[in-house]
């Protein structure tokens, strides 16, 4: 086995955006005469998608959630968001993430992206970033109905890389997932792929305790010594009884 994709969570990941998301979902809760987030509810939302979240909220409230009702919400939420992002003349994006992406380019590794963010809301930042050309494979919200830490997300994008490039073969266990969540990093370990706890949303301590590998910043992930464990898993897995 060896390391052949490295997959991108967005939202806390790539850009430091939850706070804005968070105010955003309260401003549309407000508008729906309905009350603002809780403390425990904002917590639960890290991680999951907006469509996921939206409909625990308004089934909190005791609103009624038809398809076309959270539809309309998230394109209005999704609308806000890139208004929001307009006003600033930088956009917040964690340091190290050019840096990055720079090692996973020249390890000859694919690269992807699986986010519960919507495409309209990832598309607008890697074209500012100018990143967009770098990921071979994007899933986002509204590719799949489910939210991590289901692995739906994680799988499509080892389906979508197989059909890009079918010389691939790509396998799950091939994949490195680099989250900042729990609900995410279940995700991609229910897919079967290892994963970088990167401490940017939570604790150092508490993503240590699920993630194979984890750190304080991006900028403090050693690609090379991870392909390298990825490799002695296989030499393990092939080498003859003695």
């Amino acid at each position: 086995m060896s390391l052949k994709a490295v997959l991108f969570d967005f939202n806390g990941v790539i850009i430091k955006d939850e706070p804005i998301h968070l105010q955003l979902i309260d401003e549309i809760l407000v508008q729906e005469n309905l009350q603002p987030q809780k403390l425990h509810e904002r917590q639960a939302c890290l991680g999951r998608s907006d469509r996921a979240y939206f409909q625990d909220l308004l089934k909190n409230r005791g609103r009624v959630v038809t398809e076309e009702y959270l539809i309309q919400l998230l394109t209005r939420k999704a609308e806000a968001y890139v208004l929001e992002l307009e006003k600033q003349e930088k956009l917040p994006l964690y340091p190290g993430i050019e840096d990055l992406i720079f090692q996973v380019r020249s390890q000859n590794l694919k690269l992807g992206l699986v986010s519960g963010a919507l495409h309209l809301e990832i598309e607008l930042v890697l074209e500012r970033a100018k990143l967009t050309e770098y990921f071979n494979v994007i899933v986002a919200g509204d590719d799949i109905n489910t939210s991590k830490p289901q692995p739906e997300g994680y799988l499509l994008a080892v389906e979508r890389f197989n059909q890009a490039y079918p010389d691939l073969n790509l396998q799950p266990q091939e994949c490195l997932a680099i989250e900042d969540t729990p609900a995410g990093i279940q995700a991609a370990k229910r897919a079967q792929m290892q994963v970088v706890g990167v401490a940017n949303t939570y604790p150092f301590h508490m993503l240590q305790r699920q993630a194979n590998w984890t750190v304080d910043y991006l900028t403090d992930l050693e690609l090379e010594r991870v392909k390298e464990v990825f490799l002695q898993k296989n030499v393990k897995l092939t080498a003859p009884e003695c």
